[in-house]
């Protein structure tokens, strides 16, 4: 019999909770993006704080819930790496034994070349840097000549952008997935990413038609053993680009996180059962990497305060789990705008039972996919299970 008939798994996006012990192997000792957001100014996130989050780790103007509403603890990611592939593919049960190559100085001259001469044009760029700063820096160059636009950041991403007038998004794709086929063996970055904008010199935006093309995961990892045992999976957000569509049949993009939490709402009267997963971007893409500390802020606010709406629609057979899948630090003594290596959050919340659970630190990011696999019969091939701690805690309620 299963614990919970659906389970709503909301990633938010670079929100870490500290350094991991190895972080001085990545250049981030002292990094701490929650940490440092909360030291920023007193956050408004009341909800966050009652669920259990400052009872997981410190976070100044904030005193611990005394009696939260989740079960709390952190996670740590035990695959090498710090990027969104990485993080995600963890928590469905996959271990990597390298992390996805990174290019701190762009891509390699005969991949690029290899790439021009496969899409019949020459490129520009070649460069890590921030999406819409590269747009600004270099978008008239492509207006005026045709090049599309290659760059990539401190995430393991090949990314290509072009005026949607200047180049149709269906050649944009393709190009994407001949730079897919290109980027294997030691240059298989974890995604390729479209990257179409629009608008004139100085007013240049990012269109909504971006699209991920990601490597196909190794099997079997979460959403496959889901498919098997006839689970519904809807995913929100990039969740089914993550994961290469595999296991995730049914799902829908995103405009930003408040377009995101309106379809997970929508999704709890539209959906009876199965696995809701969503992933909320904008603090990574936003504000992370921008360096922006008080648009961070804001944006854990305005999630604290559509909580207020989505959690009392949560039944005693739902299970809400909230965590990350690294940090992007964006406080201004660290230089880099690149993700940092840091424990995630894990919220764990039902109003059936779970409450005050101490989940501790959690050896790896896949004990949250392994909780979910638990409670539909199903098993993943990494991770340890909290599920029977929920329980516990639910039986100890019913007893008193």
């Amino acid at each position: 019999m299963r614990e919970f008939e659906r389970i709503f798994w909301i990633v938010l996006d670079s929100v870490g909770i500290g350094e991991l012990p190895d972080a001085a192997d990545y250049g981030d000792v002292g990094r701490n993006t929650l940490g440092h957001i909360a030291e920023s100014r007193p956050l408004e996130i009341p909800n966050l704080v009652r669920l259990g989050l400052v009872n997981i780790a410190p976070l100044k103007h904030h005193a611990p819930a005394s009696a939260p509403l989740g079960a709390f603890g952190k996670g740590s990611t035990r695959s090498p790496g710090k990027d969104t592939t990485t993080g995600h593919w963890e928590m469905a049960g996959v271990w990597l034994d390298r992390a996805f190559p990174v290019y701190k100085n762009g891509f390699p001259k005969e991949l690029i070349e290899e790439f021009e001469k496969q899409i019949g044009r020459k490129t520009i760029g070649n460069k890590p840097a921030s999406g819409t700063e590269i747009i600004k820096e270099l978008g008239e160059e492509h207006l005026r000549t045709g090049k599309p636009i290659v760059y990539t950041s401190g995430d393991s991403v090949f990314q290509i952008a072009t005026h949607e007038e200047v180049i149709p998004v269906a050649e944009l794709y393709r190009m994407c997935e001949i730079a897919r086929q290109l980027l294997d063996g030691p240059h298989r970055v974890g995604r390729v990413i479209a990257r179409p904008f629009a608008g004139t010199a100085g007013n240049f935006v990012r269109t909504t038609r971006r699209h991920d093309y990601a490597v196909d995961p190794p099997k079997p990892m979460l959403m496959d053993v889901l498919a098997e045992h006839k689970v519904r999976v809807f995913g929100v957000g990039k969740i089914h680009d993550i994961y290469n569509g595999r296991g995730v049949e049914e799902y829908v993009t995103t405009k930003n996180n408040t377009d995101g939490m309106e379809k997970l709402t929508a999704a709890v009267s539209e959906r009876e059962s199965g696995l809701i997963f969503c992933n909320l971007v904008d603090f990574d893409m936003l504000y992370g990497h921008r360096k922006d500390v008080e648009g961070f802020a804001k944006s854990l606010e305005e999630f604290d305060t559509m909580l207020t709406e989505f959690l009392p629609q949560l039944s005693l057979s739902d299970m809400l789990m909230i965590t990350a899948d690294h940090g992007c630090d964006p406080d201004p003594r660290w230089a880099t705008t690149d993700h940092s290596r840091e424990y995630v959050p894990i919220l764990a919340y039902s109003p059936g039972g779970g409450a005050g659970v101490n989940l501790g630190v959690r050896d790896t990011l896949a004990d949250m996919g392994q909780t979910v696999a638990e409670n539909f019969d199903a098993k993943i091939p990494h991770g340890t299970s909290f599920l029977t701690d929920l329980r516990k805690q639910q039986r100890n309620e019913v007893a008193t």
